[in-house]
């Protein structure tokens, strides 16, 4: 009930200040303070021990009612000190494949001080804690699960601290609009890219083919018998089979027709498959799928390049 009311609060106070632009500095403002359960059971004790301290009299009782009470009130005051004047700035967030985790870095910087304990969530998730050295950069990074292609943003995110005796839970929020993009899951049963290719310079390069021995590969149901490494099986290792590529020219083009698949999701993840293949072998390699098109080119910022036009085709969007 608790943490409703928090979030009520929050959603209200919030409701039309987010994204912002960094860096944040957690001034006095935007830091709200609420006892926690062990608080509100504290503040029942000391209620109990004033009660019965004016019940009977007992000058003890009294002494003891209100240190208490002044050690909360201290509590309080650092428990707020612990989030006061914190400077927060986004990170760098890296592309991930669906079914995988991003992460979002967040970097903290304390002025003055160390900070301890320091919590960072999205709603209805796990916290990660960290401590601020002061006056150096801390990057924390948040973990958020990437269901599926497109646009994963990480939203809202709550700061919040309940050192150094857990007795207030003092919180604030910020949200800089970070997202990062999510590959779709590249699937091997889409086998090695299609042998096709359109070139524009005389480099041979390797594509699947009956020419030459290439390298062994687990075997899939439906290989031919006759490319079956026997003589690894007679030694006794795992059944392989034997991969042959012929010369082609040097660009290869993976066309969304290629990938010949029961849904548009399979066939993106055709396709990304065949984007990895061909940039682990030195491919020079093109994209074409409906609404976008990559030059043929090679190296990991095109790799990239493909992966993100698959992972945006029709604007798909994670949340």
């Amino acid at each position: 009930m608790l943490a409703n009311l928090r979030q009520s609060i929050a959603d209200w106070i919030f409701r039309a200040r987010f994204p912002e632009a960094p860096p944040v500095t957690l001034v006095q403002r935007r830091i709200f303070i609420l006892p926690s359960k062990e608080g509100y059971v504290f503040a029942l004790v000391l209620l109990v021990l004033l009660v019965a301290s004016i019940n009977y009299a007992l000058s003890l009782g009294f002494i003891l009612t209100f240190l208490l009470a002044a050690m909360g009130s201290v509590a309080m005051l650092h428990t707020w000190r612990n989030l006061a004047h914190l400077r927060i700035r986004p990170g760098r967030g890296e592309s991930v494949f669906a079914g995988d985790t991003a992460h979002f870095a967040v970097v903290i910087e304390s002025p003055v001080r160390e900070r301890f304990a320091v919590g960072l969530r999205r709603r209805d998730e796990d916290p990660v804690f960290a401590d601020i050295a002061e006056r150096e950069a801390t990057t924390v990074a948040i973990p958020v699960k990437a269901g599926r292609r497109g646009r994963l943003r990480c939203g809202r995110v709550e700061i919040y601290t309940r050192y150094p005796v857990g007795l207030f839970h003092a919180w604030s929020y910020f949200d800089f609009g970070q997202a990062v993009i999510v590959y779709p899951r590249p699937d091997p049963s889409a086998g090695p890219p299609p042998s096709r290719s359109v070139s524009e310079s005389g480099e041979g390069v390797p594509i699947p083919g009956e020419d030459d021995f290439h390298h062994l590969r687990e075997y899939r149901q439906g290989d031919p018998l006759r490319h079956v490494a026997w003589k690894a099986l007679a030694r006794g290792d795992q059944l392989l089979t034997k991969e042959f590529h012929a010369t082609a020219s040097g660009e290869l083009w993976l066309d969304w027709n290629d990938a010949r698949a029961a849904d548009p999701e399979a066939r993106l993840s055709f396709l990304a498959h065949w984007v990895i293949e061909c940039e682990r072998i030195g491919l020079r390699y093109g994209l074409r799928i409906p609404g976008a098109s990559v030059p043929p080119d090679r190296g990991e910022s095109h790799r990239a390049c493909c992966l993100e036009a698959l992972a945006l085709h029709g604007e798909g969007t994670t949340r």
